[in-house]
């Protein structure tokens, strides 16, 4: 969750009439979760939300997991990826993958949408690796940078617009529960704490309202159990005036993530981001290390007994590991140790800070890596300790 935000012409009580100028009443819409006990936000249409002109064939979209490839430490190198697919949708690769959750990478040669989208499985997450634009929903104009953590709603309706010039890089997870804040960030009300990594005002909801009032058909394709199902509307899906609630699309730059440190190394969950069913995100990102006299700034072996590890490294030297590369992801998992490569924890001694950018996905059930991602295994990473 968010915060409590308004955009646009709302009434001064909910479910009571609110008119057009034409005296005809604006349609109202409760967007909510958990039944009528989570989060919501009432949206007002010019048009029928329900006002459908054609039903399409449903388009197989699903991954599977890759059966045989067993318990090992993984890294796929995905650094030398230009691109992934055509549009933002065929572009979207998920590469690792249980019930909970799937991660994978996004790299479309089409900067523009040329239609909407919804994703009716799960909340999203969209990392900005590279490139900015604009994420168009019926909640109105998010700008989205670099470094952005672009998290979305399940069922929210939107669309892309890329920049054309620069480099296009996305890191997406979908999660099939909800994407909230920290809970031990939050107190009873939900307003973030005092020792919180960030407060509300790094988080950014939609700013402006988009409104697309005019009849001419639009094309949402729905995200549901295996397939996009092609809906036709009679209208725009940003015809809306205005709305209020917890519930919408933000953005919040790792760059706004403030560090927590100490004289020892400080374990992962100090970096996490956010929470959800089954997993966490973190963010590790610029920092001291630390600083008692005899500190050891790289981390220490783990040997991690009931999660499995994941981290895509976005910027700088990781000095833990070599031959790792920007847009590499580790898979840790669980049964097995891991730590930092032969030789790096004697040279981390006297490091005094790191300018890493790295996002982490800690699952606690097993994750697996999906047929899409063998391609961009490194075979020779199981043995690098042995180095």
């Amino acid at each position: 969750m968010a915060y409590y935000f308004k955009l646009g012409q709302i009434p001064p009580k909910r479910h009571t009439q609110f008119r057009q100028p034409d005296g005809s009443l604006y349609k109202e819409e409760l967007v909510s979760s958990k039944g009528f006990s989570g989060i919501y936000s009432i949206l007002y249409h010019t048009h029928n939300p329900n006002e459908v002109k054609a039903i399409g064939q449903p388009i197989p979209y699903s991954w599977e997991a890759a059966k045989d490839h067993g318990l090992k430490q993984t890294h796929l190198k995905t650094s030398g990826v230009e691109t992934t697919g055509e549009d933002y949708l065929s572009a979207r690769r998920m590469l690792m993958m249980n019930n909970d959750v799937m991660m994978g990478i996004c790299t479309p040669r089409k900067r523009k949408m040329d239609y909407y989208f919804k994703n009716a499985d799960g909340d999203e997450i969209i990392y900005i690796h590279d490139g900015e634009g604009i994420l168009y929903s019926q909640f109105g104009k998010l700008e989205v940078k670099k470094g952005d953590y672009v998290v979305i709603p399940r069922t929210t309706i939107y669309r892309f617009e890329f920049a054309e010039d620069g480099p296009l890089r996305l890191l997406v997870i979908e999660s099939h529960g909800p994407i909230e804040t920290v809970k031990r960030y939050r107190n009873e009300v939900g307003q973030l704490l005092e020792h919180s990594p960030y407060c509300e005002r790094d988080i950014r909801p939609p700013h402006e309202l988009v409104v697309e009032a005019e009849k001419k058909t639009h094309l949402v394709q729905i995200k549901k159990q295996g397939f996009l199902h092609q809906y036709t509307y009679g209208h725009s899906p940003l015809d809306i005036v205005g709305w209020d609630g917890f519930l919408y699309p933000y953005a919040l730059s790792i760059h706004d993530f403030e560090p927590i440190t100490g004289r020892i190394h400080q374990p992962p969950p100090v970096h996490q981001t956010f929470q959800a069913w089954g997993f966490v995100v973190c963010s590790f990102v610029p920092r001291l290390f630390d600083y008692h006299p005899l500190a050891i700034p790289a981390p220490y072996n783990h040997s991690n007994i009931d999660s499995d590890e994941v981290l895509y490294y976005a910027e700088g030297e990781f000095m833990s590991r070599k031959g790792i590369d920007r847009g590499s992801f580790t898979i840790h998992m669980g049964g097995l140790p891991h730590g930092p490569h032969p030789g790096t924890v004697e040279k981390s001694i006297g490091a005094k800070e790191t300018h890493e950018l790295a996002v982490m996905l800690d699952t606690h059930r097993p994750l697996f890596v999906t047929t899409d991602a063998l391609e961009f295994i490194d075979k020779n990473y199981p043995m690098s300790w042995t180095e």
